[in-house]
């Protein structure tokens, strides 16, 4: 019939919030990335067109391109700064991660303070605290400057707007998985928005140089929530880590565009905030026991600092019928793997006792080089004999109990003099470097290395 207006059928898709995979059906488990119950409905909305064309820009000769002096902004944060790679680049974009309530949204309002100090504004884009409960935190950490301006809102529609009238040099997004886009049917927190938004964002950054900050949540896995390529869209990828049944606050860069990553800060949380750790080895050993047994220091590299960290084993009789191994910062299937090699090569008969290994102060070791700690720990704690309290053990082990050389040791016994170490028991293998604080013990194998390190061995 004439005159009769038909409706198109509304389409619909189911999408992956945790990889973004898409499909016309809904489906258990995602064939992408494996993980159950993720899919979620979403409206199909037509792509948006630009009416104007689109210009491309000519290719041009590597050997034409010219370069640019990226200058650095510093924070005022020293911990933060080096994380960062030095400080904050023009038009950087900056993902910080971790748990809810741990401190990122503290963390970043200091930021936004300590920037807030000069000229230029600092725009605070809330999604989840009114202007109110950002006012009373703000308080607490110290003087409010003028130039910091604050904004309680989910919608980012009129964000371009706002960011034209202030033209701040940072813009904090706090968090990502609250902002959301009218033009965009899905909900806020979704694949669809979270992609789409931080898209903007980085456009945004690009042009303009703005500097960017994101704030976002992480999964029960330990991941940002949201696609992996939100990851991968920016500059700089910060996991804030800690328990926040304790003080200590660990903030690692995981990527970096800009410096080097695996870097560390670290901080303690206080009334007044985030206070920086200048030293973070002695705050790691500062309750250390010396004469108990089952404890041994090692030195870490974490970035370009090195850092001592005190493992912690217990060893006793088990109350089941299959003995528990348990590992708290420190790889469960490494932590097998050497008492597997303990039981092979020494004989130690630990097949029905429990064993437990512990990095003290929260802090998570991935690095080979403390496998003689956790070995030295372990056969003190099996033996009943202390490690010698002024002792620090590195080194990777082998599957036939021998000792393997770790990088950049010289930088990580001199951390060790420092705190006043007298003794380090080192792998034979390589170049030993100079160090006249301490007495070095080369060993070969872990035989030689526990007869060094135990009393009475």
């Amino acid at each position: 019939m004439k005159g009769v207006a038909v409706l198109a059928k509304e389409k619909t898709k189911f999408v992956c919030q945790n990889c973004g995979y898409v499909t016309s059906k809904w489906l258990g488990r995602c064939p992408e990335c494996e993980s159950w119950n993720s899919f979620q409905e979403e409206r199909e909305s037509p792509p948006a067109r630009s009416k104007e064309g689109t210009m491309l820009q000519e290719p041009l000769a590597l050997v034409q391109v010219t370069l640019r002096q990226e200058g650095r902004t510093p924070v005022g944060i020293d911990e933060l700064d080096r994380v960062l790679g030095g400080g904050l680049v023009a038009g950087s974009l900056v993902l910080v991660g971790g748990d809810p309530g741990i401190g990122k949204s503290t963390l970043m309002l200091q930021t936004t303070l300590l920037l807030g100090q000069g000229k230029t504004p600092v725009l605070y884009w809330s999604g989840e605290e009114s202007v109110q409960q950002i006012k009373m935190r703000a308080n607490r950490l110290g003087d409010i400057p003028p130039s910091v301006w604050i904004q309680s809102e989910t919608c980012l529609d009129r964000l371009p707007e706002l960011l034209q009238k202030l033209k701040p040099s940072c813009l904090i997004v706090d968090s990502i998985q609250t902002v959301y886009r009218s033009d965009l049917t899905s909900a806020p927190g979704t694949v669809s928005q979270v992609r789409d938004i931080t898209a903007q964002l980085m456009r945004i950054a690009k042009q303009t140089g703005l500097v960017v900050f994101i704030v976002g949540h992480v999964t029960k896995e330990g991941t940002i929530a949201g696609p992996k390529m939100l990851e991968h869209m920016v500059d700089t990828v910060l996991y804030f880590e800690g328990d926040r049944n304790h003080n200590f606050r660990i903030i690692r860069a995981v990527k970096n565009r800009f410096g080097s990553t695996n870097e560390i800060g670290v901080f303690e949380m206080a009334e007044g905030g985030l206070v920086e750790v200048r030293n973070p080895s002695a705050m790691f050993l500062a309750e250390r026991p010396l004469q108990d047994p089952g404890s041994a220091v090692t030195a870490l590299l974490e970035g370009s600092r090195p850092i001592l960290a005190e493992v912690q084993a217990l060893v006793s009789n088990t109350n089941y019928q299959n003995p528990r191994r348990l590992a708290n910062g420190f790889d469960h299937n490494r932590m097998a793997m050497l008492i597997a090699i303990l039981e092979k090569r020494l004989g130690y008969q630990m097949g029905m006792l429990d064993a437990y290994i512990n990095v003290a102060g929260g802090l998570r070791i991935s690095e080979p080089s403390a496998d003689l700690a956790v070995v030295l720990a372990l056969a003190s704690s099996y033996r009943e004999r202390a490690v010698d309290a002024q002792t620090v053990a590195i080194g990777e082990v082998g599957l036939t109990g021998e000792l393997r050389n770790v990088p950049r040791l010289e930088q990580r016994l001199r951390e060790a003099a420092r705190l006043g170490f007298q003794r380090a028991i080192v792998p034979a293998g390589g170049k030993l470097p100079q160090v006249p604080e301490l007495q070095l013990c080369v060993v070969h194998n872990i035989q030689e290395a526990i007869a060094q390190a135990l009393k009475g061995g």
